[in-house]
């Protein structure tokens, strides 16, 4: 049996960007589907902060009280663990439109923040297919229908076929599958694996999230909700190799064909690389299992191909060294939502709703892009680690001028 539903919108993946862009359709009256393949809630490769930019954006999109109810301690001060250097400076306050409160960001686990955008959105009116999987994507006169699959073993045959004139990829960029906005998947030594995990009982200062930097990767931690610490990190494919390689002798931990397991190995690098690291999660617990993901692909890409509009990772992606993921995916969603409200139906005006996306996205976003490459080539290079030690020992408001250059104090258009 096939079922044919009809919609303004089709949004592909529930995260930040899917459910911010889906949330701010709905509430302007649009009919809007969201397909999500994953069950939630549901914990994901991310750092997790959110900066203090996005706080009129998450009360425009009425759950401002829910995550000020629900998120970590205000993130006052940015800091650098690296062999021994630990360096504090001060988070630049973003005070544009916000309570005297609100002039900091703060962490909120992605299996907390992406219900209650979800939610959200299911309260706006958006139909929600989860778990599902978008499996085609097809022409349709002016609409395209999409084809999804449920993931439940008592769908049996049935299939479900949505129909729309705008369709919105916001499945991220690590997964390859079947649909025109997808990545290609590849392997390179060079590649940049992302790991996460959750700790309580980390003796962190809960106002401080600091950069890591160590051989072959970087990462970040932060005390987010329910008193858990996030860390996250990524490292590059042939250090993980070796690191495994290396730990399997005389090691009696988790074991994979003859070598220790991926998680354990980065851990065991971050603890011994960074006195910060292991200062900070010496007695404490794991919260669930590691995480992994990836490769990350950093880059700008087109907003607008294919009559498919993307947002967040889809759309471009910035190292996660500035710590920025989660700010572009909301940012990306209401910024494609501004535009496709504005425009006239219809393909030409998806078309104009396109090309100014794209230059909304581009005057927003290119910059900390471009930044977080150049930082993240310095931070992989040999000696990347040291040099940035010594830079911040001797500049330590250099911390404070990259969290400002990332774009954490930028206002977002429309909402200042």
């Amino acid at each position: 049996m096939t079922r044919l539903s009809t919609y303004d919108a089709i949004i592909i993946g529930a995260g930040p960007a899917g459910s911010s862009v889906a949330l701010a359709l709905a509430l302007r009256g649009w009919a809007v589907a969201i397909v999500e393949k994953s069950a939630f809630p549901r914990r994901k490769v991310c750092g997790e902060y959110i900066s203090a930019s996005n706080i009129a954006l998450l009360d425009r999109l009425d759950i401002g009280d829910a995550w000020r109810a629900n998120a970590g301690p205000e993130v006052r001060r940015v800091g650098f663990f690296s062999s021994e250097t630990c360096v504090e400076a001060p988070m630049p306050g973003a005070k544009y439109g916000l309570a005297a409160n609100d002039g900091f960001g703060r962490a909120l686990g992605r299996d907390v923040l992406d219900a209650l955008l979800l939610q959200a959105a299911r309260s706006a009116g958006a139909e929600i297919f989860q778990p599902c999987r978008a499996v085609a994507i097809e022409r349709d006169e002016d609409m395209q229908r999409v084809r999804i699959q449920a993931r439940d073993e008592n769908s049996g045959d049935e299939t479900t076929t949505l129909r729309a004139p705008v369709i919105v990829g916001a499945h991220g960029s690590w997964e390859p599958g079947p649909l025109p906005s997808q990545l290609q998947k590849t392997s390179h030594p060079s590649d940049l694996l992302g790991f996460k995990a959750h700790f309580t009982g980390s003796s962190l200062a809960p106002d401080l999230m600091p950069l890591l930097a160590f051989s072959g990767g970087y990462g970040g931690m932060v005390l987010a909700d329910h008193g858990r610490l996030s860390i996250s990190c990524c490292i590059r494919r042939d250090m993980l190799a070796r690191l495994r390689r290396n730990r399997s002798s005389g090691w009696d931990g988790p074991k994979q064909d003859g070598q220790v397991s991926a998680a354990e190995a980065v851990f065991r690098h971050l603890m011994a690389s960074c006195r910060g690291v292991s200062d900070a999660l010496d007695g404490v617990h794991l919260d669930g299992p590691w995480l992994a993901a990836g490769p990350i692909q950093p880059g700008i890409r087109s907003c607008y191909e294919r009559d498919i509009f993307r947002v967040g990772n889809a759309a471009g992606e910035s190292h996660p060294i500035i710590a920025e993921g989660i700010s572009m995916a909301l940012q990306s969603g209401w910024l494609l939502a501004e535009e496709l409200a504005r425009a006239p139906r219809g393909r030409a005006g998806r078309e104009l709703a396109g090309r100014r996306y794209q230059a909304a996205w581009r005057e927003l976003f290119s910059t900390r892009v471009h930044a977080a490459a150049v930082l993240a080539r310095i931070a992989l290079s040999p000696a990347g680690p040291a040099l940035m030690a010594a830079a911040v020992r001797n500049f330590p408001r250099a911390l404070t001028l990259g969290a400002h250059m990332s774009g954490k104090t930028r206002p977002i258009p429309g909402l200042v």
